[in-house]
Formats: structure tokens, C-alpha cells, sequence
């Protein structure tokens, strides 16, 4: 890349040399622009922490309640060192944020992770024209394409309804910041039932109920128990699988959901009775008109499949390339 670049890759993030500041670094830095808070993209140790004010809740329950945050409206304006800054919905989760740059002329937009389906708990993804886009590429192959939300959520509902048929529990794994309260919140359109829920996702529901995001009441799954679970929906982060604590549940059936599930593969080895496809990221189609919507000149990709998609859009004759980061792959 070359030095005139807006954004270029370093070994502590995505750096803005205008700017002087750093997008999702995973070193500790000076000054951070945050476009979410799952933790390969928030990480701890930064002199101050830029981010979309709807995110600050999650931000603080992920770093310590004094972090020193500057939190901003979704389109408000600001500037760093010269640079136009703006956040922007990303669709993705909670307080998730595109960033947008512009500086000598010039239009970046960092769009960190984000989906373009409806999601009752976050702001909705916006176009953005730019000259530059930098897009994740988490499910950038031809395969991942998702069905409508709302079929997957009937699929969930139907499948906790036959269980408890059967006298059995239903452990949906779901990522703890993002997919168990979309679950939660998708899941209220068709009942009013209690979910259970195991610590490491408790607290995250609270803070998407404390800013207005409507959920299933829930309880925590507290071990022991005099009576079973039977026929209850839990809801665990994918980590528990295998635990103690499942262990205590009683006769139950598990349930992953998660893109990955769109392999069936995916399914078989790693041991769930069910797959649900339901994604926070968004599936090739979306992924290739998204690129095409910004009207970018430019495409830049990040983690996942970048490699593919980057060689099929240099075949649509895009001027494409992957920038290298430590961000992962979430649920």
C-alpha cells in the first residue's frame, strides 16, 4: 500500500497516519476508534477509546466502569488532526459502528463487522458512499448465504417446542454479546415465555435491556436446582459445551447458532443436534452488493475469506486487496 493511504495496516491495527490514531487496535495505543465491543476488536489498554454512544454500556461491562471513553451520535461529526470523523450503523450488534474518514479530498469508510438483515437489536447497516471501502470478509464464500431471519427463529421456537414435548431441555449455544440477545429478541414475537441463561450472558442481556432493546424475560440458570429444566430453553455461550455445568442441566438436546451452521459439516463435528444458520455478519450476496453500493473505487478486506472474495471481485476488474489484522471470526 502506499504511503499516501488513509488507513494502512501496522503492527498494533489499522492506523490513520493523518489522523494519528489507530481503528480496533489490538496493541495498546494512544488514541482508538472502536467500531464494536466484541473483545478482538476492544481490547484493553488505550489512552482513550472513540466509539458510537450506543455501544458505551457494553463498552464499560468489557473494560472497567472509569475507561476513558469519548462517546459519539451515530452521523455527529468530529475531527482528529485534520481528519473528518464520523460513526455510522453497521448493523452488527449493539452500538456497532462503520467509520468513516475524510481527509484531502479523499472518503474512507472502515466498516469493521456488520450484516445487512433486519435486527430488532441494533440500528440497521447504512450505505455510505466512499472512495475507499474497508469490508470484513468473514463469510466471503459462495456457500454462505442466510435465510430469512424469521424462518430461523420459527425453526428455534419449533425445535424448544418438541423437546419439551419430550420431557427435555433445550441448550442453545449462541455468542455471548450479540446472537444470545438477538435470540432473545427475535424469540418475543412468538412467546412470553422465561429463558434460562448462564452467567457469561446475563449481563450483556441487561445492559441491551437497559438501553430500551425489547427481550424475553429470563432468569439465570442457577446450579443446583430443585427441579429440572425440562422443557425450559438455556441459552450458553458456545464455550460451555461440554462442561460441568451442562452436565447438571439434566435430559436436555443442544442447538448451535451461528453462521458456520450453514455447513453441515460444521454441525457434525462439532457435536450439536441442531444448527440454526442465523448470522451477525453478512453473507456473500450481501457482502458483494454492499461493495458495489458504496460506489468505492477502492475495496480493502479484512479477516475471514478475504483472499476469495478479493480474487473474485479483481475478476469483476475492482481494484482489490486484504489487509492483514488479528481480528477473529465471531458467531
Amino acid at each position: 500500500m502506499e504511503s499516501a493511504d488513509l488507513v494502512v495496516a501496522t503492527p498494533r491495527g489499522l492506523y490513520c497516519p493523518a489522523g494519528r490514531f489507530y481503528i480496533d487496535p489490538w496493541r495498546p495505543v494512544e488514541t482508538a476508534l472502536i467500531t464494536h465491543a466484541h473483545a478482538d476488536h476492544l481490547r484493553p489498554g488505550h489512552a482513550i477509546y472513540h466509539l458510537a454512544a450506543a455501544g458505551v454500556g457494553l463498552a464499560r461491562e468489557r473494560l472497567t466502569p472509569d475507561a476513558p471513553i469519548a462517546a459519539h451520535a451515530y452521523g455527529e461529526e468530529f475531527r482528529l488532526n485534520g481528519v473528518r470523523v464520523s460513526l455510522h450503523p453497521a448493523g452488527h450488534i449493539l452500538g456497532s459502528a462503520q467509520i468513516r474518514l475524510e481527509y484531502g479530498g479523499s472518503v474512507w469508510v472502515v466498516s469493521g463487522d456488520y450484516k445487512r438483515e433486519p435486527d430488532p437489536t441494533c440500528t440497521p447497516f447504512e450505505v455510505l458512499a466512499c472512495d475507499v471501502f474497508i469490508s470484513e470478509a468473514t463469510f466471503a464464500l459462495p456457500v454462505y448465504r442466510w435465510a430469512e431471519p424469521a424462518a430461523v427463529i420459527r425453526e428455534i421456537y419449533e425445535w424448544w417446542q418438541s423437546n419439551r414435548e419430550l420431557g427435555l431441555a433445550s441448550v442453545l449455544f449462541a455468542y455471548s454479546l450479540g446472537k444470545a440477545q438477538r435470540v432473545l429478541a427475535e424469540l418475543a414475537g412468538l412467546t412470553t415465555d422465561t429463558v434460562y441463561l448462564h452467567g457469561a450472558i446475563a449481563p450483556l442481556v441487561e445492559i441491551y435491556r437497559a438501553a430500551g432493546i425489547a427481550l424475553l424475560p429470563t432468569q439465570p440458570a442457577a446450579l443446583p436446582r430443585a427441579d429440572p429444566y425440562r422443557g425450559t430453553l438455556i441459552v450458553a455461550p458456545p464455550g460451555a459445551a461440554g462442561s460441568a455445568w451442562m452436565r447438571r442441566l439434566g435430559p436436555h438436546r443442544t442447538g448451535f447458532c451461528s453462521g458456520w451452521m450453514r455447513v453441515r459439516g460444521d454441525r457434525r463435528r462439532r457435536g450439536y443436534d441442531r444448527g440454526f444458520v442465523l448470522s451477525d455478519h453478512a453473507d456473500w450476496p450481501s457482502l458483494l452488493g454492499t461493495c458495489r453500493a458504496t460506489g468505492a473505487r477502492r475495496i480493502l478486506l479484512t479477516h475471514g475469506h478475504s483472499d476469495t472474495l478479493c480474487r473474485y471481485l479483481r475478476e469483476l476488474g475492482v481494484d482489490a486487496a486484504t489487509l492483514s489484522t488479528e481480528y477473529g471470526a465471531e458467531q
